[in-house]
């Protein structure tokens, strides 16, 4: 019979790293793909209203987003506990519609300037009166797509 022998020290042979820069890669990919980033910091409170019939934007690039409702508790003590209104990351005034419809319509290409649709994201227990005043302000800047933004009523 023969005999079995351990005389010599043996290596760990090292660990290949040549698949580390594909992992590295797929990872970052995925992570890429499946993150969104955060548009706009609501200010306000936004507690959309419910509805029946919803019906989905096609062409979500083409939407620019006006938030209506009261100030958050953290910003009641500087702009008070009356309705406002949010145009990107910032509270505005009436005045302030006609200037934001015309920077968002420059960010857009010729083409599309006119087929901008302004998404009203009004909080349910703010009253009409501002709504009507924002809906004014945009007839004015000749600005007359204008959409609601709901959540579909749950049954």
């Amino acid at each position: 019979m023969a005999k079995f022998r351990k005389d010599g020290k043996k290596e760990v042979p090292a660990i290949s790293t040549a698949s580390l820069p594909d992992i590295v890669f797929m990872l970052l990919f995925f992570f890429m793909v499946s993150t969104t980033m955060r548009e706009v910091t609501l200010m306000i409170n936004n507690g959309m209203p419910e509805a029946k019939e919803v019906t989905k934007l096609e062409k979500k690039s083409l939407v620019s987003n006006i938030y209506i409702g009261k100030p958050k508790d953290q910003y009641v003590g500087t702009y008070g506990s009356d309705p406002r209104i949010q145009l990107n990351d910032k509270l505005a005034g009436l005045h302030e519609i006609a200037n934001f419809v015309i920077a968002e319509q420059e960010t857009r290409k010729e083409e599309e300037r006119n087929m901008i649709t302004n998404n009203l994201k009004v909080d349910q227990f703010t009253k009409m009166g501002i709504v009507t005043d924002v809906k004014q302000e945009l007839r004015k800047a000749n600005s007359l797509r204008i959409s609601y933004a709901t959540r579909k009523k749950v049954k």
